[in-house]
């Protein structure tokens, strides 16, 4: 459940709307030049997915749990379509297929003949997945927006984005401390994005052979359920 939980965490950043920041008065002073270079990488991410009608890639996540030394590691494919369609297939180690159309969600697990299902704006650790997923969101009402404190840089030298949930935020029992990001270089689509939850646990989430735009069909983000499996109803993580 661990892997599946923090991947509805993924969703945050699955489609990246732009978002400006301010520097606020009270704030310790930033580097203007890194910040604006963030809120470039931003505006590029954005711009990329307003272009992207459906997405498809393979992606390895690599959970690491506080306490244990060694990472858990799962591989698989996920396609998105919009508005708000998304398909995520582990393949190993286990089998499982998440399911999301708009608010709702379903988990289906062969090995157990059981499917969770839900709605996301309950099962995530904020509200913004499903905004995001569809483009609508704006990240400066959810997050802080900045550099990492050593500007550490990914691939093609662009500047990691670090993304803090903001202070106040609606959602008491926030689990997710950051989130960063890394980009494709050139393209702009989304390479790595790393989960530091409250409790220490990281889940990176790498992504590769990504196809844009190749028509995919509503019938592949359609679940149907077979007749011995049983409903379960999933926990809620957090209230609007």
């Amino acid at each position: 459940m661990m892997r599946e939980l923090l991947l509805v965490a993924m969703l945050l950043v699955i489609a990246i709307p732009a978002a400006a920041q301010s520097v606020k008065p009270d704030e310790p002073a930033v580097d203007l030049q890194a910040l604006h270079e963030v809120q470039d990488v931003v505006k590029n991410i954005q711009s990329r997915y307003e272009k992207t009608k459906d997405l498809q890639a393979s992606f390895t996540q690599k959970t690491r749990i506080e306490g244990f030394s060694t990472p858990v590691i799962s591989t698989g494919h996920f396609y998105i379509k919009k508005p708000g369609k998304l398909r995520w297939d582990y393949i190993e180690p286990a089998t499982e297929e998440i399911y999301v159309n708009k608010d709702d969600v379903k988990m289906y697990v062969p090995e157990h003949k059981q499917v969770l299902v839900g709605k996301l704006t309950y099962m995530a650790a904020s509200q913004a997945p499903l905004q995001l997923l569809q483009g609508v969101a704006k990240l400066d009402e959810e997050f802080d927006i900045e550099p990492m404190p050593n500007k550490e840089r990914g691939a093609g030298g662009i500047l990691l984005v670090s993304l803090t949930p903001k202070q106040g935020r609606a959602e008491p029992e926030r689990a997710i401390q950051k989130i960063v990001i890394e980009v494709q270089p050139k393209t702009y689509f989304l390479k790595t994005i790393a989960l530091h939850e409250v409790s220490g646990n990281v889940a990176t989430f790498e992504f590769s052979e990504l196809k844009p735009n190749s028509g995919l069909k509503d019938e592949l983000f359609d679940f149907k359920a077979p007749a011995d499996v049983e409903i379960v109803r999933a926990p809620v993580l957090s209230r609007p």
